[in-house]
Order: C-alpha cells, then structure tokens, then sequence
C-alpha cells in the first residue's frame, strides 16, 4: 500500500505498519496522531520543508544545512542542523543535529520558504567546524551569493566575543571577497594570501590590441602579467575546450604568463605557492619586496 506523504496511525496500521516503525527516525511527528515519511524519493529541500513542519515555532536550520541552502560549497548532512532557542531541556531527535542559539532577529532568514540561520550567522558557526581555507571557501560564496556584506559580518562578530570559533572567523573575514567563482579558486587564493608571495587580484581582465576585455584571469598579477587559472571537469568538454584554446592563446598573445591548476593541487599550499612564486621571480618580482 502506498503511504500519503503525512499518515495517521489508522493509515499507518492498514498498510501493516506497527507502532516501533513510526517511532523510528523514518518518520517525524507533525502533530497528535499524525506524522510525515522522510521518503528517499523526495529532494532535500522538500525534505526539509515537511522537517520544519514538526519543528517548534523558533527552530531554524543552520550550520552546514544552511550554508548548503544559502549556495556554498558544502554537502547537505544526512542529519539537518537546527538551532533552538536555549532552554531548560533541548529537544533531541535521532533524524537532527540540535544546537542551542540565542539569535537576534537579524540572525535568522527565510530563504526558500524555511527559517534558516543569516549568512553571518551561518559563516560564524561553521567557523568552530571547518580548516580556515574551507571556511574561507564557504564565505565566498556567501558574499558572491548576496548573503554576506562585510558590514553585516562585522556587526555579527563584534557580538560574538565568547562564541566558539570566532578568533578564526575574524581571521578569516578579513580574506573573503565575492569576485572568487568557485571553492577551487577561494582555496588557490587562501593559499597564496596566507604565504609569502603577494596577494593575487581575483577575475583580472585580460585585453585584446583594441582595449577589448577579450578574458578573466581567475587570479593574476598585472603587475608581473602573470595569471593562474583553475582546470575544472567542465574544461574537458570540447566546446569548452575550444574557447579555453583561444583564451590562452590571447593571453600568451598579449605576454601573459598563464599557471593551470587541477584538482589535485589545491589541497595545500605546495604546489600552487612555489610554482606562483617561481613565475613571478621569472617576470621580475624580487622576494622580500612585497
């Protein structure tokens, strides 16, 4: 017998379903007598919105839920996030991860029709969780998502003196930018901001002969015509690969210096900072000199 998205225990008892089944994590209550199946078939924003139904009045969806929701580099848990006002017993429940948070109105949005914690927020407790380049990584796309204003970032961590993570989070604030595109190029230029060599500007314009912006380096040097640029799946496409040809054969053309970089060089610092750093010796940067 096929389930109605949200059951009674009549419905439940006809289709063979004892009581241990219902109290399992595979079902939520929703109110006296009735329930909703967290059913593998439906997608997880769905998911979570039958979730909210069940939640109290002040829950909100946080920590990696919400940064997977608000567009950042991150996978949904398997166990949503929520945050609770604090109180005297918090509510636990096998299918969620319960943080206790005193939020401000500010702290919390609706976004995609569900109460979920504001991207300051969210950036603030991630910081406890992730490395410092992952979490820059996250910021990103907070900022390039319209989610993060650093005026909003500094308000919420100036609030934030006895929060756990929020030394790493200052840190990291001061590193954010919304002009990275992707995760690989938030981590290429963590890399190179937190190393000796210096900070490389994001989405440099490359032009032709008539002043044309013909190209975007992912980061680069003007200064020293030297580019760095990320090499995704997506560039193995062939039409893709087409248009890639004819960016770097313009931006030889022109004296570029162009580094390519794949996956497997952005999980430290290694690769990307000495081979950046050779280049720019190459092209006349003397180390020490800023």
């Amino acid at each position: 017998m096929s389930l109605p998205p949200v059951i009674s225990s009549a419905t439940a008892r006809a289709a063979g379903l004892g009581r241990s089944r219902l109290r399992s994590p595979e079902f939520v209550r929703l109110a006296h007598d009735l329930r909703v199946r967290l059913d593998d078939a439906i997608d997880e924003p769905t998911r979570l919105r039958l979730l909210a139904t069940a939640l109290p009045p002040d829950a909100a969806f946080s920590h990696a839920t919400a940064a997977w929701l608000l567009g950042a580099p991150i996978d949904a848990p398997a166990r949503p996030h929520i945050a609770l006002t604090p109180r005297r017993v918090l509510p636990q429940h096998a299918g969620l991860v319960v943080h206790s948070r005193l939020l401000g109105n500010g702290d919390v949005v609706l976004h995609r029709d569900l109460r979920l914690t504001s991207g300051p927020q969210t950036f603030l407790d991630l910081a406890a969780q992730l490395p410092p380049w992952e979490l820059v990584a996250v910021g990103d796309a907070l900022y390039r998502n319209g989610h993060l204003t650093a005026g909003a970032l500094v308000e919420r961590l100036g609030r934030a003196d006895r929060v756990r993570g929020v030394v790493r989070a200052r840190a990291c604030a001061t590193l954010l930018t919304p002009l990275a595109m992707s995760r690989p190029e938030s981590l290429m230029r963590y890399w190179l901001v937190t190393s000796n060599v210096p900070d490389p500007v994001p989405q440099v314009p490359v032009h032709d002969r008539w002043g044309r912006v013909v190209a975007h380096g992912d980061l680069g040097y003007p200064e020293w015509r030297v580019l760095l640029e990320y090499e995704g799946r997506q560039h193995a496409d062939a039409d893709q690969f087409g248009r890639d040809v004819d960016r770097y054969s313009l931006m030889a053309a022109d004296g570029w210096l162009t580094l390519r970089f794949a996956a497997r060089h952005i999980g430290g610092p290694t690769a990307i900072v000495e081979r950046t750093r050779r280049a720019l010796i190459s092209r006349g940067w003397a180390p020490g000199a800023g």
